[in-house]
């Protein structure tokens, strides 16, 4: 650089190029016919960033909407479960039946669990 130039006249260009090439590139797209090229991808742009945002509070609706929060009938454990699914509880076993936001035993009523001890019948 010529150190006789005053400072002042001076001008720091760096980053422009990019700038100019990239309004050019657009100019020359728009001026041969091609600007559905460019809205193509302004909309390409455009659904990257709102279809995540919408799929996360979809997301939210549907697992308000299914997850359950609820106590298992035989051992009063509270666990979560989703709607209209089948589950064991956790604590006990119990296979439930998850239906209108409770859990529900899948054995009929009145039904007795009973755990079976084997007795040696051998007489001394």
């Amino acid at each position: 650089m010529n150190q006789n130039f005053p400072k002042i006249a001076q001008l720091n260009l760096s980053g422009v190029g990019c700038w100019l090439t990239l309004i050019v590139i657009g100019l020359l797209l728009t001026s041969v016919g091609l600007g559905w090229v460019v809205n193509s991808l302004l909309i390409v742009l455009a659904l990257a960033i709102i279809l995540p945002a919408i799929a996360l509070v979809g997301a939210q609706w549907w697992l308000r909407r299914n997850l359950v929060e609820d106590q298992c009938p035989v051992c009063q454990y509270q666990f979560t479960g989703f709607n209209g699914t089948m589950s064991r509880c956790p604590s006990c076993g119990e296979p439930l039946k998850i239906e209108k936001g409770k859990f529900q035993r899948i054995t009929p009523p009145g039904t007795i669990d009973v755990d079976a001890v084997d007795v040696d019948a051998s007489s001394e």
